[in-house]
């Protein structure tokens, strides 16, 4: 049990509107007999909030978003028992919340102006200055730099006075201009009317075209060009998600806000997302830099303990670097990222050896968890990785060649895989397979009902992605909408109500749901667990709490499985999977 004000239960992970067209179908889909005490949590995505990019993860105001929420429906899931796991996006904030927006009107003079990390002065005396107005910092810094993107993260911000000044940007960017009317241009009255309609007409075919609209020739009005640039310039909209400066008191005050405010909306546990990039210091990876993080965490758990909150920070990083051990021992539940993988080794090769592994040291180091199959982003491969330290080479959970080849195997079938770059642009290691899990399982639905049957008998609290409990397929139509992010769509699919009326008939659905009443009322499940002595392709889980037993025999092999339960003076129920 991750604390005692959580509820030891099965976690529902959707956003707003992943199930019809706002959070009240989902509230309805909830409160259908079929998941009657089925969930005890709700790991709502940050949708719920006023945000822009990112399918949320680029937040303008922690404020409901009223399109898909509202406070009747808060009032809805309370009276379903049901608590609320929130994001707080640690490490950065859209480029359209009033803190950016402030800074971009007042400048210097904002409130604000420190509340992002401004480039320039963050590597000062740490690198040369480059043609284009900003620090490239020292080689050996460089070669430190933990990236999400090719190339360094900056984006230019124009300031009132019209300079340019690079801060910095982690994840998403975007500059967006628009284009040139006759009004912006009305006070140039030597210029004849045609000849301003020329101007404009050149200048905002560049843009249509995504070209520099510096690079035009403007005829006899040349004289003008840097004029009118300047223009639209002023016209410039950015999206994007710009890295807060923990350094600035104003970002803590913003932190102790929000959690307050999460406290209010009825949240219990708080997912803090990227908060490993949150601490920066010239000369470190700036990733998880030590000590500064666990400082930041020590400082955020004051706050969170005051509203009454659980922290689950979200850390994903190679096995071998051992940071979620290190998490964990200082007292913060962890994200069980390493299951997803070691769910398809064991199902695909008919084998109990790495998943037993994994058991042990949560049992033996006491880790509390969160654990899930799929999720709103990818399957993580990273996570399972060995990482060569200065004391050696510390092993995964897998072997790379044992991890490559669940790499092959989802591509196969119809997966798409994710990156990570160093700041020369060059692949520096994979970080995730994009993939339903059903779809990544080779849509076999035996498979999925004992991933989701192990998933459920493993310590810690089970996470259930909406579309995985509706056994749902890759989508390549949202992934080839979807841009420069579309991996991330292949498992986001919105499913209509009627698709959802539909589901419910299938058995494959009805069989997890059964399950899944079973692990989250059952007394068992709060006692201990026991791993019975199995052959490697055989697995036996037994969870005890005094009178109350249920177990899980399974075959790793064909994929048959019975969960035996035998509550206190009830006879055993044993429930068979397929069923007869």
């Amino acid at each position: 049990m991750l604390d005692r004000s959580l509820p030891n239960g099965v976690m529902f992970n959707a956003y707003p509107d992943s199930i019809g067209a706002k959070l009240s179908d989902t509230i309805a889909l909830l409160q259908r007999p079929e998941f009657h005490s089925v969930f005890s949590l709700f790991y709502i995505l940050p949708t719920f909030f006023s945000s822009d990019l990112d399918r949320g993860f680029s937040i303008n105001r922690y404020e409901l978003n009223d399109k898909l929420v509202s406070e009747e429906d808060l009032l809805a899931l309370k009276q379903l028992n049901i608590a609320l796991k929130f994001d707080l996006v640690l490490n950065h904030l859209s480029v359209r919340s009033p803190q950016f927006l402030d800074m971009l009107q007042k400048g210097d003079q904002s409130r604000y102006r420190d509340f992002f990390i401004d480039w320039n002065n963050f590597w000062e005396g740490e690198g040369e200055m480059c043609d284009d107005g900003y620090i490239i910092p020292d080689e050996v810094h460089l070669n430190r730099l933990f990236m999400r993107k090719p190339g360094l993260p900056i984006l230019f911000v124009r300031f009132p006075d019209g300079s340019e000044r690079p801060y910095w940007n982690t994840f998403y960017q975007q500059i967006n201009y628009r284009g040139l009317e006759t009004v912006d241009l009305k006070h140039l009255r030597i210029i004849p009317s045609e000849g301003i309609q020329n101007i404009i007409n050149q200048v905002n075919a560049k843009i249509a075209a995504g070209e520099d609209f510096r690079d035009v020739d403007l005829g006899p009005y040349q004289d003008y060009l840097a004029h009118v640039a300047d223009i639209v310039e002023s016209k410039r909209r950015y999206l994007g998600q710009m890295d807060l400066n923990a350094e600035s008191e104003v970002v803590w005050e913003f932190y102790e806000d929000t959690l307050k405010r999460l406290a209010d909306f009825g949240g219990k546990l708080i997912r803090l997302d990227a908060f490993a990039y949150l601490h920066k210091k010239p000369g470190l990876t700036n990733f998880f830099n030590t000590p500064g993080t666990w400082d930041y965490l020590d400082r955020l758990k004051i706050i969170a303990e005051a509203n009454q909150l659980t922290l689950l920070p979200e850390i994903h990083a190679q096995y071998g670097k051992q940071l979620h051990s290190a998490v964990a021992e200082a007292g913060y539940p962890i994200y069980d990222f390493f299951l997803p993988g070691l769910l398809l080794d064991a199902l695909d090769q008919g084998r109990n050896t790495y998943l037993l592994r994994w058991i042990d040291e949560i049992q033996t180091q006491s880790i509390r968890t969160v654990n899930m199959l799929g999720c709103h982003d990818g399957i993580p491969v990273l996570d399972l990785d060995g990482f060569a330290t200065e004391a050696g080479y510390q092993a995964g959970l897998l072997e790379t060649t044992e991890i490559e080849a669940i790499i092959e195997r989802v591509l196969e079938r119809g997966g798409q895989v994710k990156n990570l770059f160093g700041a020369d642009g060059k692949k520096i290691a994979y970080y995730q397979v994009n993939a339903t899990y059903f779809s990544a399982l080779g849509e076999d639905e035996q498979k999925l009902r004992l991933a989701r049957a192990i998933q459920l008998f493993m310590p810690g609290i089970p996470q259930v992605w909406y579309l995985d409990l509706f056994a749902g397929k890759n989508d390549y139509a949202a992934t080839d909408k979807g841009g420069t992010a579309g991996h991330k769509e292949i498992n986001r699919t919105t499913l209509t109500n009627e698709m959802v009326a539909a589901g419910l008939q299938n058995p494959v659905v009805l069989d997890q749901l059964e399950m899944m009443r079973l692990r989250n009322t059952a007394a068992a499940f709060n006692g201990t667990l026991q791993i019975a002595d199995t052959p490697p392709n055989e697995l036996e889980m037994i969870w005890t709490q005094e009178d109350d037993t249920i177990s899980l025999k399974a075959n790793l092999e064909n994929h048959g499985f019975s969960i035996n339960h035998s509550p206190a003076g009830v006879d055993a129920q044993i429930y068979t999977y397929p069923k007869p």
